[in-house]
């Protein structure tokens, strides 16, 4: 019997109420050190998006999936609500993985 996965929903930013990346991941210290080598996404790379500010688990890749592209359509006002309700300062949360 294999261990569960667990599947993260992410959203990365430049600074406080800068430029957002949102991302899926089932592992999410790899995808972070990628995305701050310069290997994770062009967008981040070419924004210097290295900020985790908002993580979100889930059971399953497609529940990940679904919430990622929800979030991708919402409005910017909206994710900015979404991050700060739990990370107002927006501080990077990548120390508590």
């Amino acid at each position: 019997m294999s261990a569960a996965k667990t599947y993260y929903v992410y959203i990365l930013a430049s600074s406080r109420h800068g430029t957002l990346y949102i991302g899926v991941t089932n592992n999410l210290r790899t995808r972070l050190e990628q995305h701050r080598s310069g290997r994770g996404s062009e967008f981040v790379k070419k924004y210097s998006v290295h900020r985790l500010v908002h993580v979100e688990t889930f059971a399953s890749p497609q529940e990940a999936i679904a919430r990622e592209k929800q979030l991708k359509n919402w409005h910017r006002d909206w994710k900015t609500r979404l991050i700060e309700e739990d990370n107002p300062d927006w501080g990077d949360l990548s120390h508590l993985l």
